[in-house]
């Protein structure tokens, strides 16, 4: 693995372009792993399946993405960026192309399976690559930076992934996705490179017992557990509402047209890429109270589902509108679980850091987005659900999200105390308060 000495990374024109790569790459991933969740309906007449066997789909596809985040990052410390990039959209662009010839429910989960394999290798080693190219003050902007990119993957699967599945039917839709897959995995291989130029490279790559070793004290370590606990909170929901079930409960649910639907979800990469850099300095200027951002971005999601789920009637599109609004901030918000992680840990156990941060919301996704296939079918015979069924079935994402609450709070005390420890206390707010404003009186002094 190529690893930079210890001078301060460049962050010039280079870098920005393999920043360009990275996210060029964790866009084409955002795509591929979105596009069943816009055509759920459509899969069930295209593979003759109810609601619960096309979850399965997601469900089968997230867990194998979930399973495959710890092989991943050990991969990740032992190989590096490029080569885990490279092969994990390889393999999601072959899965694409079985997605697009088959008709057959036992040859398309396992299809789903592979592309998830291939997905869990993208994000950790394009977050990996940050830190090796930019300074570290600019590290929390460019990684929300990243976020932006996963954004525009989503908008391309609800507006022209939507338009062309339509047009054009289920295999060329899929099949343009699958070439447009293969073609950032050749554009990895050729033009991404690990390292800026000149600096040094390990000598040897890690061998076993150092990989299991940063492993245990990675996963020990309670600035990763908050890092986890922050990505279960954080990005679950809106996971579940753009990856499976946030068309069909629009549409079928609450009566909305596709083009609405496709509107709000879209919506929830509109204001993901507009509070991803505000949160992203937020967190530069403030590192020390991250966890308070996060509890704020998911009372941005948790609180406007509550108040969905207990309209009288189908919600104004107003209230669906500040739902998708809410939950887009998650997207950001989850940025900052791998800002726990970075700072919490040392350079070489990042990768594996990374993908334990990474299990957090995808593990919630897999069961908030499994049991709500499950209580749909318990409460319908049909592939039609009403809104009262939709709404028992979202039900099930509030104690999840109060599971995470629990975790973030838990891990939050261990890990200032080990701040504390170190010589580090995170200030009471009114002493933070007071030195915030008597910076300010300094500077407008300075300017006078």
């Amino acid at each position: 693995m190529s690893v930079p000495t210890t001078r301060v990374p460049p962050g010039g024109r280079l870098a920005w372009f393999i920043f360009a790569l990275g996210v060029g790459a964790y866009a084409v991933a955002v795509l591929g792993r979105t596009t069943l969740g816009v055509a759920g309906i459509q899969a069930v007449d295209h593979f003759g399946a109810r609601a619960s066997i096309i979850a399965t789909f997601v469900v089968v596809q997230l867990i194998v993405y979930t399973a495959m985040q710890i092989p991943g990052g050990l991969m990740l410390d032992r190989f590096g960026p490029r080569r885990m990039i490279t092969t994990g959209l390889a393999v999601m662009g072959v899965a694409q192309v079985v997605m697009a010839l088959t008709e057959s429910v036992s040859v398309a989960i396992p299809a789903r399976a592979v592309l998830g394999a291939g997905d869990a290798f993208i994000f950790a080693s394009v977050i990996r690559l940050l830190p090796n190219w930019f300074p570290p003050g600019r590290v929390p902007i460019v990684t929300q930076l990243v976020g932006l990119s996963g954004q525009a993957g989503q908008i391309a699967s609800a507006i022209p992934f939507v338009w062309l599945l339509g047009a054009r039917g289920w295999a060329p839709a899929f099949l343009a996705v699958a070439v447009l897959t293969l073609a950032a995995s050749l554009a990895a291989a050729l033009l991404l490179r690990d390292v800026p130029p000149g600096f040094e490279k390990a000598q040897a790559r890690p061998g076993l017992r150092t990989l299991r070793s940063n492993l245990g004290a990675a996963f020990r370590h309670p600035g990763t557990r908050l890092g986890l606990w922050t990505h279960w909170t954080t990005s679950f929901a809106p996971m579940v509402f753009g990856l499976m079930w946030g068309f069909p409960y629009l549409t079928q649910g609450e009566g909305r047209s596709p083009a609405q639907a496709s509107a709000l979800i879209t919506l929830l990469a509109i204001v993901g890429a507009i509070a991803g850099p505000v949160l992203g300095l937020l967190v530069q200027r403030h590192p020390l109270r991250r966890s308070n951002l996060v509890l704020a971005m998911v009372a941005a999601g948790v609180v406007p589902w509550i108040a969905v789920l207990c309209w009288p009637g189908p919600a104004p599109l107003w209230l669906l509108t500040v739902l998708c609004a809410g939950l887009a901030l998650g997207g950001p918000g989850s940025a900052i679980g791998f800002d726990f992680a970075r700072t919490f840990n040392p350079r070489h156990r990042l990768g594996v850091a990374n993908s334990a941060v990474n299990i957090g919301g995808f593990s919630a996704c897999i069961i908030a987005t499994l049991l709500i296939g499950v209580l749909l079918d318990v409460q319908s015979t049909g592939s039609a659900y009403t809104l009262d069924q939709f709404r028992v079935a979202m039900a099930i994402q509030l104690p999840c999200y109060a599971l995470g609450i629990l975790g973030i709070f838990r891990s939050r005390v261990r890990a200032r105390r080990l701040l504390a420890e170190a010589g580090q206390p995170v200030p009471r707010w009114r002493e933070a308060l007071r030195r915030e404003w008597a910076a300010r009186q300094r500077a407008s002094a300075a300017r006078r």
